[in-house]
Order: C-alpha cells, then sequence, then structure tokens
C-alpha cells in the first residue's frame, strides 16, 4: 500500500484492457486486476461499422493508434491473419422440416469504402495483444490475480486480492463480466429484461461455406458467399452464429465461432444432455442445418449459458463504475455489445481524466456515463425481442430488418461523420451525447422506431390476418420515413440482399441523399458542406488505405521491432 493508483480496473478482456492502454497513455497510474492468463477464450467475435468506428475515434482522440488494429481488414498487417473477414451480415430463416430457399435470405452487405471490410476477431489473441499495449503504455496488469473484496471510504478505493495483498486507488472499474464484483457486492443485477434466450457454443474445424450444402451462390443471386461474412441461422425462437476465422486467401487460423441461442420459452432446456448432444439433437430438427455440421469437429469443450440478458439497476457509486459485460449484457444477435463497451470507454474515460484534475470521483459526476449506458440497453432489449419475435413469421422479419437496418445505418452515419466534423475530443462526445445504439440520436428515427416496436408489440405471429395488417402499417410508417436508403425500401419489396457496390448518382440528390435535408442535415452533418466533406473523407480514404497502413507500419510502428 505504498502506492495509490488512479484508476484500478478489473478484468482486462478487450474493454479492461482498452480502458487501461488509454488512461496510461494520457499519464495516469492503471493497475489491472486479471483472474485467468492470457491468451484465453472468450466470445464476441464480429464486428460492425458502429464497433469499428469507435475504434478509431478512440485511437484518434486518445493518441493510442494500437486501438484502430481491429477496425478493418486493412489492418489485417496489424491485427494478424488468425482473424477472419467481415464482409456481410447474413441470414438465413429455416422452418422444422423444411429445407431453406434462397427466397428466405437476407445478406446485408458492409462497404467495402473507405476502410475496408469488418473482421471477424479471434479474441484470445486480440485481448492478447490489447493487455501488452496497456503495459506498453505505463499500466501494470496482474494477470492470475483475482479480487476478493473492494472497500470505500471517502478518499479512495482498497482493493483486496485473494492472495490476500492489498492496493489503492482514487478510483475503480469493474469490468469483470455478469460475476462481476461490485454489482454483487451493491446488490445490482436487475434482471427485468424483456429478452430471454440461453445459450451453447464452441471453436470447431471443419465447418464448411452454407453454400456448399445447401442452395449455391449463383441460386441465392447474392453478392458473397455466406462464410464471407457472419451466418445466423434464424428459425421460430432462435437463432444460430456461424463465425469463420479462415474465410480470405491470407487466414492461418481453421477455426469458426459456432453458438445456438434458444428462447426457453419457446425450447425449454435439455437438462437431461450435455451441450454438446443438445446442440446436435436441435439441428437434427432443420435439414439444412443438419447438413453443414455432419462432419464439424469441436476443438474445445462447449460452454452452456442459461438466461444471458441481465442489466444493472445502476451502473455508477463514489468512486466505482461498472462497464462492458459488468454493467449488462443482452443478446449477441446484431453484435453490438462491443459496439456499446467502445461507446462507454470514450466517456467514461474523459470523466476519470476530468476527476484527475478536479478531486471529484462522485456518482453525481459521472452521471452521463450512466444516463448513456442504461440507455443503450434499453434500446438493445427492444431491438432483440421483436427480432426474435419476427422469425416466427418471414412476413414480420422482411419489415422488421429493415427497421434493423435503418438504425444501425443512421448509427454509423453519426459516429462517422462526427468523428470527421468535430474538431475535439469534448465536441464528439457532446455531438453524440443523444446516441442509444441505433439511430444515431435522430428524433426522426426515435419516432418511427417507437411505433413499429409497438406494432410488433402486439401482434399475433399465428394470426395471419394480424401479421398482414401489422406488416402493412409497418412498412407504410418505414416508406414515410423521408430519408429511409433506397436500398432498404427495395429490401420491403422483396429484394434478399444489399447492394455490393454503395456509390450511386442519387446519393447527391438534394432533399432525400445521403446528406439528406432539414432537420436531418442539421443533425447529422451540422454546417458542413458537401464540398468539405467529400475533401476530408478523401483524406481518411488516404490514411486509412491498405497500401498507406502498410507503408506507415513499416517507417514507425511502435511494437514492432526495427533494425
Amino acid at each position: 500500500m505504498t502506492k495509490k493508483y488512479d484508476v484500478a480496473i478489473i478484468g482486462s478482456g478487450m474493454g479492461g484492457s482498452t480502458l487501461a492502454a488509454i488512461l496510461a497513455r494520457q499519464g495516469l497510474d492503471v493497475i489491472v486486476f486479471e483472474a485467468g492468463q492470457h491468451p484465453k477464450f472468450a466470445i464476441g467475435e464480429s464486428t460492425i461499422l458502429e464497433t469499428s468506428e469507435m475504434m478509431r475515434a478512440l485511437a484518434k482522440f486518445y493518441d493510442v493508434p494500437e486501438l484502430a488494429y481491429f477496425s478493418s481488414e486493412n489492418y489485417l498487417d496489424y491485427a494478424g491473419t488468425t482473424h477472419g473477414v467481415k464482409r456481410h451480415f447474413g441470414f438465413v430463416h429455416h422452418e422444422v422440416g423444411k429445407e431453406p430457399t434462397p427466397e428466405r435470405t437476407l445478406q446485408a452487405v458492409i462497404p467495402k469504402e473507405p476502410y475496408g471490410h469488418e473482421l471477424h476477431i479471434y479474441r484470445q489473441d486480440s485481448d492478447s495483444f490489447l493487455t501488452s499495449v496497456a503495459i506498453s503504455y505505463g499500466a501494470e496488469i496482474l494477470q492470475n490475480t483475482s479480487v476478493k473484496d473492494v472497500g470505500f471510504s471517502t478518499d479512495g478505493v482498497k482493493i483486496t486480492t485473494a492472495k490476500g495483498d492489498e492496493y489503492q486507488a482514487e478510483y475503480i472499474v469493474d469490468a469483470g463480466g455478469f460475476r462481476s464484483l461490485l454489482a454483487e457486492k451493491f446488490a445490482l443485477r436487475d434482471f427485468d429484461l424483456q429478452t430471454n434466450t440461453r445459450g451453447m457454443f464452441t471453436h470447431m474445424v471443419d465447418v464448411p461455406c452454407f453454400h456448399d450444402v445447401s442452395f449455391s451462390k449463383e441460386e441465392n443471386g447474392l453478392p458473397f458467399r455466406w462464410s464471407e461474412g457472419t451466418l445466423h441461422h434464424l428459425f421460430e425462437g432462435g437463432w444460430l452464429w456461424v463465425i469463420p476465422f479462415n474465410n480470405h486467401p491470407e487466414a492461418t487460423n481453421p477455426v469458426t465461432s459456432v453458438g445456438l441461442l434458444l428462447d426457453p420459452r419457446v425450447h425449454p432446456p435439455r437438462a437431461d444432455l450435455t451441450p454438446e448432444d443438445e446442440f446436435y439433437a436441435f439441428i437434427e430438427q432443420f435439414p439444412g442445418l443438419k447438413k453443414q455440421f455432419t462432419n464439424a469437429k469441436q476443438i474445445r469443450g462447449w460452454v452452456r449459458a442459461e438466461r444471458l440478458q441481465y442489466s444493472s439497476k445502476k451502473v455508477l457509486g463514489d468512486r466505482f463504475a461498472l462497464m462492458g459485460h459488468a454493467a449488462g449484457f443482452i443478446d449477441p444477435l446484431y453484435s453490438k455489445g462491443l459496439y456499446v463497451t467502445h461507446m462507454t470507454i470514450m466517456l467514461l474515460a474523459d470523466l476519470l481524466l476530468k476527476a484527475k484534475k478536479t478531486g471529484d470521483y462522485s456518482a453525481k459526476t459521472f452521471s452521463p456515463y450512466e444516463e448513456i449506458t442504461l440507455g443503450y440497453v434499453k434500446m438493445h432489449d427492444q431491438l432483440t425481442l421483436n427480432s426474435i419475435k419476427s422469425w416466427s413469421n418471414y412476413n414480420l422479419w422482411r419489415v422488421y430488418s429493415v427497421q434493423w437496418l435503418l438504425g444501425a445505418y443512421l448509427e454509423y452515419l453519426m459516429l462517422s461523420i462526427t468523428r470527421i466534423r468535430a474538431k475535439d475530443r469534448a465536441e464528439y462526445i457532446d455531438l453524440l451525447k443523444n446516441n442509444r445504439l441505433a439511430g444515431g440520436g435522430f428524433s426522426g428515427f426515435f419516432e418511427v422506431q417507437k411505433k413499429v416496436d409497438a406494432l410488433f408489440d402486439a401482434v399475433d405471429p399465428a394470426n395471419k390476418a394480424d401479421v398482414d395488417r401489422m406488416v402493412a402499417e409497418a412498412n407504410a410508417l418505414l416508406r414515410d420515413f423521408k430519408w429511409l436508403p433506397l436500398p432498404f425500401d427495395a429490401i420491403l419489396d422483396g429484394k434478399n440482399h444489399l447492394a455490393k457496390k454503395k456509390f450511386r448518382l442519387t446519393l447527391f440528390n438534394k432533399e432525400d441523399g445521403f446528406m439528406g435535408s432539414g432537420a436531418y442535415k442539421k443533425h447529422f452533418f451540422g454546417d458542413i458542406s458537401l464540398l468539405e466533406l467529400g475533401i476530408k473523407g478523401a483524406k481518411d480514404k488516404l490514411i486509412y488505405a491498405r497500401a498507406y497502413l502498410r507503408w506507415r507500419r513499416k517507417k514507425d510502428a511502435r511494437l514492432a521491432w526495427r533494425k
């Protein structure tokens, strides 16, 4: 107890190590307690545009370039070839006893420009690397060191490890996941959520592309093979993910991540079966799924998790905060978890740096962090609930997929334009203060979202007339949204994929183009002109181009050995 740290962190997963690297880079004394040891297994392997954009923003506004290494395939020279690529969000709808059909599929193509496609992150490598980055910036990380207790006083925090060692800090961040020590200590867990799924997951090898065991890519009429992105198999009351790390020419990792998520109210738990036996017994009902996993082999034991959903009554107290999965978790359906973690890191790190100057570590001072964290959890819960409900009838899913796409597009638009136009971190955080996971903080979207969600809350999927009425009303609401992108409108008309090439002349339409008009333009673009945006966008494309990144890495990569 001879040294008092500025911040102590429990957990060195992607969130804990990222926060530690930022704070240490900004001059704070940081100590991290990790119960395990890297490299270690973790799920949360599929990135989305929002997550990657937050990685670039954190790298820029906190001067930690390594935080962007997992933000796109253009960084594969930095991240390494154990990671996969993600060129699309793919969905195949199944019914019991029937083969799936090309018409009941959706491929949400991810734009390649300007940063490259997304990644499938092999977490044992990413988390280990980020822990090393934090250490290189000066953070002290104690692996194989679990925390037994945390005590609070008016002038600081005392941390006692399971080994009996004691440490002091001004503030503590619990990034320890569901079994959060502080959530348990203060009875903060909240299970009053709408979504209810349980899961089982593992890593496998010899999982073929779904096109190789079902209809071909050409029959499907899609831009990419299913194996080139994150594939979601959908069915009533649940879904199954397939995340390959071996899906590009440079890949050196033969592994595929596989997970099955089920609503226990539709598919009750099978305590009489092992997770592996339950997985295979379940997919036996679906001919397409059975074919994809006939010759697959697991390389690690299955993990079974009961109800996944939880939140917290509050995520703050005087001198402490819950972060990432310690604060809450809904479902990995749309890969939102890492986005929520990185967004909250942006705000929490800023508040901690301010508290270092003022000495004020009260819960009141950190209240904006609690507001945004719980707001994201609430929106995530609603989005996942109605998505799962919609899979009972494909007509419902076609409509709700557009609700999801629109919300994700507007969120990413707000994030990317804000990073370009904000003069500093303070302005960046201020402009994003109304973001809530989907919709980019735009009130016009929230108005539509609430109406569509209300329709889904009330519809009976088993009543065809009720479904037809509800689908017509939801269609009208979405089409009446003045700034609905044309490719999303086409999905409502029955198209099964977004275009591979995103550039088109209609983007420059004054009223309903990319920059829109009225409240939309003011909210997302402020006073920036199309010319100014074009110039800054071209610069962005250059500095994140793979050729330029390769040159930078050879020239001055901070962590690479150089002669």
